[in-house]
């Protein structure tokens, strides 16, 4: 049955995508360029685990620490999240509306996300030993976080009102992959907040 799913998924992406779905195409311009980007990454893979002579391609993904996270993974994940949840809205008038909703909010974020992301990963290492990290940004993140969270949960209570049994599994594959998001940007956060600096606290202090 996911498989059935997917091939929906698959199939209707390219199909209708903003006829009646409430997005423009300034809103999905980062979709189309989150997909492209993430090809690249999938072929080395491919060619990694094909040879065996080819061993460095792992070990840059497996020095990749905590404190350090793909941008673009993430637009990716995201992307994927605001298709799925336009193709259900124009399928299942009943929910349409408030699935196109929190597809429309999501859409919308990411620029914000990916933003803290990048300036908290790009730090200067000599800045952050002695102030600590990018509290502002951290913060910005987490922000966008907490309102995440709370879309995640507004689709999967609507994913339960779904009309189709296909929906419901995308629906619920989505919130799946997108909980997974949540839980790397969690790691990210608290890898460079825990991060040692000389006066990180001071800073801290005073900007509460």
């Amino acid at each position: 049955m996911v498989f059935g799913a997917t091939a929906v998924l698959a199939a209707n992406t390219s199909a209708g995508k903003n006829q009646g779905m409430g997005l423009s195409n300034d809103d999905l311009e980062i979709q189309s360029q989150s997909v492209k980007a993430a090809s690249p990454s999938v072929a080395v893979k491919s060619n990694a685990s094909a040879s065996p002579s080819a061993s460095a391609s792992p070990v840059t993904n497996q020095v990749r620490t905590k404190a350090q996270i793909s941008v673009q993974e993430h637009q990716s994940a995201v992307a994927n999240f605001v298709q799925a949840l336009v193709q259900v809205a124009d399928r299942d008038k009943g929910i349409g509306e408030q699935v196109r909703v929190i597809a429309r909010q999501q859409n919308q974020s990411i620029a914000t996300t990916t933003a803290a992301m990048e300036k908290i990963q790009t730090r200067s290492k000599v800045k952050t030993f002695l102030i600590g990290t990018d509290y502002k940004n951290t913060g910005q993140l987490r922000s966008e976080m907490v309102q995440t969270r709370n879309r995640i949960e507004q689709t999967t209570k609507l994913m339960e009102q779904a009309k189709s049994a296909e929906d419901k599994i995308m629906l619920q594959m989505q919130v799946q992959a997108m909980e997974q998001e949540q839980t790397k940007l969690e790691e990210f956060l608290k890898a460079n907040e825990s991060k040692f600096s000389l006066f990180g606290w001071l800073v801290k202090l005073f900007s509460k």
